[in-house]
């Protein structure tokens, strides 16, 4: 027989193995003992303390959201800015006018962009997929994003399903009351706070109890405690008050310089379009964190909003120089490469995404589109099979069958060419492998045919008429 653990080490076991729902359950128990058992002596309290904080903590686990990422903005973040101090900003300090800025890369006329005029990024991430509308009418036919699949609405309704999501984790009723909460009591005691205002702030979705909480917290603290200016500033950001925001981030860096509060500052200069600002806070983010890749990653972001493609490539390299595993950064430079007429290198850079146990339909696309314009074409048909049994829905499935249509008109242009110049071996060769990798083995066998009595030594034609033959023989 096995030892049995105590019930609230048992608990804290489920939080660590991120079994949030067993934890929870678990503390209910503790917490549903008779009231008078937590007027008993001190250590009876304290474990009933124990096991609220840590319901509190697996319930706000169950539905958090990292608040670092830049967020999506929504039809109402666009039209109804109050923060835009000039109507027609100089080029290259604003992403609204990214297509003004210099150094947009090799060939910025291939590469495929937004409605906006921003490049489409070889990573999917928010404020990537779609611009900022410059009419209403604009911001309504804006199309539905690869990452939510629906169409875009305001930042704030993510919070309002978050918080209706999060109702879900309690069906018998909210854990706390908080229209009953003290919460003047619970500031004196920071240890239950912090996890009371997680709560509140993620589970709940109340930023005005919130903001009460962190600010009674931060007066009782002498405002000497960054972490609470930290949550205030993030309350702040979350309604919109983006100045008050930058004055509680700034003055938390002055009391514990962290890259997480540089990170929520910078989101706030990007919220108030000012790119360069955020470029500088970096980049004297990296003068004190050397090398980290949040920060070279934040500025390698922000020069591809601004279509500087070239100087974002740079700084995704100095990524992978720290950290080579980094998907996000191997995905631009790759996307960088393909757009630059280097599919060979970006094949070798998606190659590793897959390697490193990357496996979308996203990633086979780009397979195919790789192998297809560096011509090898015995990989191009597979990985377009891969992407389309791969595809979650309709938009993913529609851009890989786009894809295919350029393999079918390469087929009838291979053949156009080689009727034209019959003397050469590489447009029938090309021609026989599409065929035979599409299923018409006999035109393919024809075309192979043709391109051995032009290049008779030639090793890949002899291999593919001997696989046709023994196709053939065993029908």
């Amino acid at each position: 027989m096995g030892l049995e653990l105590e019930p609230l080490f048992q608990a804290w076991s489920y939080f660590r193995r991120r079994k949030f729902r067993q934890c929870s359950d678990l503390c209910s128990q503790l917490l549903e003992r008779p009231s008078d058992e937590q007027e008993q002596p001190d250590s009876e309290y304290t474990v009933f303390q124990a096991a609220w904080s840590l319901k509190t903590r697996a319930l706000t686990e169950m539905v958090y959201v990292d608040e670092i990422d830049i967020d999506q903005e929504g039809i109402a973040e666009m039209m109804l800015d109050e923060n835009a101090i000039a109507q027609v900003a100089r080029p290259g300090t604003s992403l609204k006018l990214p297509g003004t800025s210099q150094g947009a890369g090799p060939s910025p006329a291939v590469r495929p962009v937004t409605q906006s005029g921003r490049p489409i990024t070889g990573f999917v991430r928010p404020s990537t997929q779609s611009g900022r509308p410059s009419t209403m009418e604009q911001a309504i036919k804006t199309p539905r994003t690869a990452l939510t699949a629906r169409p875009i609405t305001s930042a704030s309704g993510r919070y309002v399903r978050l918080g209706t999501a999060s109702m879900l984790t309690n069906p018998d009723g909210p854990f706390i009351n908080l229209s009953r909460l003290n919460l003047a009591k619970y500031a004196q005691k920071p240890k239950l706070a912090k996890a009371l205002f997680e709560y509140i702030f993620h589970h709940e979705n109340d930023v005005k109890n919130a903001l009460d909480l962190a600010a009674l917290a931060t007066e009782h603290a002498q405002f000497k405690d960054w972490w609470w200016k930290v949550q205030i500033g993030k309350c702040y950001y979350r309604l919109g008050l983006y100045r008050e925001a930058e004055k509680q981030f700034k003055s938390a860096l002055k009391q514990q310089d962290m890259v997480d509060t540089i990170l929520y500052l910078a989101k706030v200069y990007l919220r108030l379009d000012q790119p360069v600002t955020a470029l500088n806070l970096f980049k004297q983010g990296l003068d004190r964190f050397p090398g980290e890749v949040t920060l070279i990653c934040g500025i390698a972001r922000i020069y591809e909003e601004m279509n500087n493609i070239s100087s974002a490539a740079e700084y995704y390299k100095d990524v992978l120089k720290q950290d080579n595993t980094h998907v996000e950064a191997i995905a631009c430079i790759g996307s960088n490469h393909f757009y630059s007429d280097q599919p060979e290198i970006a094949l070798r850079f998606y190659r590793r995404l897959l390697q490193m146990g990357v496996y979308n339909c996203q990633l086979f696309n780009n397979l195919g589109l790789c192998c297809f314009y560096a011509q090898q074409y015995d990989m191009t048909l597979s990985s377009f099979e891969r992407a389309l049994f791969l595809a979650e829905n309709e938009e993913e499935t529609a851009d890989v069958w786009y894809n295919l249509g350029h393999v079918a008109v390469a087929r009838a242009l291979l053949q156009t060419a080689s009727s034209l110049a019959p003397h050469m071996y590489e447009p029938h060769f090309n021609f026989a492998v599409l065929s035979e990798k599409v299923g018409d083995l006999q035109r393919s066998y024809t075309a192979a045919q043709k391109s051995e009595e032009a290049f008779p030594g030639h090793v890949d034609t002899q291999q593919l008429i001997k696989q046709l033959k023994q196709h053939f023989a065993m029908l």
